[in-house]
């Protein structure tokens, strides 16, 4: 009997009936398609927000959108976020040969799985996965704009800029392979406070410094391990959009900060 990460936040971080998520993740992709230019390659990785659709929706499907480039050649997904609720020492897997949405089942890499079971810093830890929204609220978005992929679902814990990049580096691969981090940025400041800290942010991201801390975003482990991969692979950062909660559906008087960023190969290193 197949193992099913089954899922927690529908209904609540983004509308757990099928038809009703699939038109809103349309929506929301479509609006975001004006801001793609034609010929645009898809990128390698991509960095994305984890609220609720209400919230952070608009800005992740900016990154989104930019994979439809790549729907016929991106084969796996290496999705990474910060944990939540469950202490986890490395980078933990879930157990799982599935993950489910209301959009239906993704096969997790069972390859990627036992290529990463090498390494110390990862282990397998289903109660990481268990109530963690940060990876759950991506999947939605990839089923809508990839055809035939397999997940790579890897939930950050105590871990080093470094042991992050070495299991990116594990699973780089080529054109087959996208990065998904998953990370909101600054909580609860005021919204000026906010603009402030997450514009400081975003530069050090696309000057590819790996010094993020988790009260710069809350997924800065994952975020620092992609710097660091990026810099390695000679990846350019792109600012596809930054806005927080007061922009959206939220007050302005404590906000929680959002971008997209997409990490593109620079053609003259593409091997």
């Amino acid at each position: 009997m197949p193992s099913i990460r089954q899922p927690v936040v529908a209904g609540a971080f983004y509308p757990g009936e099928a038809a009703t998520l699939g038109h809103v993740v349309q929506e929301l992709l479509r609006a975001a398609t004006s801001h793609i230019q034609v010929g645009q390659r898809a990128p390698k990785a991509i960095v994305v927000p984890h609220a609720g659709y209400i919230y952070s929706g608009a800005i992740a499907a900016r990154a989104y959108a930019r994979l439809a480039a790549g729907r016929d050649t991106i084969r796996r997904v290496v999705l990474v976020g910060p944990v939540h609720r469950v202490p986890v020492r490395g980078l933990a897997l879930p157990g799982a040969d599935f993950f489910a949405t209301p959009l239906g089942k993704i096969e997790v890499d069972q390859e990627a799985v036992a290529t990463l079971r090498a390494l110390p810093q990862v282990e397998v830890s289903p109660a990481a996965h268990a109530q963690e929204h940060s990876l759950e609220v991506q999947l939605p978005f990839l089923q809508a704009v990839l055809d035939d992929f397999k997940l790579v679902p890897l939930a950050v814990g105590d871990a080093t800029s470094f042991e992050v990049a070495q299991v990116l580096d594990a699973l780089w691969g080529g054109a087959e392979t996208l990065v998904v981090i998953s990370s909101d940025l600054s909580h609860f400041l005021s919204y000026r406070a906010a603009q402030e800290t997450d514009r400081a942010t975003v530069q050090n991201i696309m000057d590819l410094k790996d010094g993020i801390t988790h009260e710069q975003a809350c997924g800065g482990t994952p975020v620092n391990g992609l710097m660091l991969a990026a810099g390695r692979h000679h990846l350019q950062p792109q600012l596809l959009g930054l806005c927080n909660s007061g922009d959206t559906a939220g007050d302005k008087a404590r906000v929680v900060g959002y971008a997209a960023i997409a990490f593109m190969e620079d053609i003259a290193h593409d091997h």
